[in-house]
């Protein structure tokens, strides 16, 4: 085994292991579009608290949207499909309030 010195020499080491053989979506390349429609000004510190395992607002806001979507497709109950509907629609509204500020800022 090969040492190196400080954070690079670790990571070697790591990979000298095989630590990193099994990980998911080894081989595949990233998708960086939510990346991207980040503003610019925000994206290290999205970056560190999402490393620390905080969601921002925004992040919760378009996550629930999703799983809310989902839901809806599988929906058969139109009474429960409206009721869905409604709760996406004023969600949506609370996603654009916050990317508004967020383009403000």
């Amino acid at each position: 085994m090969k040492i190196y010195e400080g954070v690079e020499g670790q990571i070697r080491d790591a990979i000298e292991r095989g630590e990193f053989d099994n990980l998911p979506n080894k081989g595949k390349p990233l998708d960086l579009s939510e990346w991207k429609k980040t503003p610019a000004h925000l994206r290290m510190s999205y970056s560190i608290l999402k490393n620390a395992g905080y969601k921002p607002s925004e992040v919760n806001t378009k996550s629930e949207l999703a799983t809310l979507r989902q839901l809806i497709e599988k929906e058969s109950d139109p009474e429960k499909k409206q009721h869905l509907i409604g709760k996406i629609n004023a969600l949506a509204i609370t996603e654009a309030l916050q990317m508004e500020r967020l383009r403000k800022k």
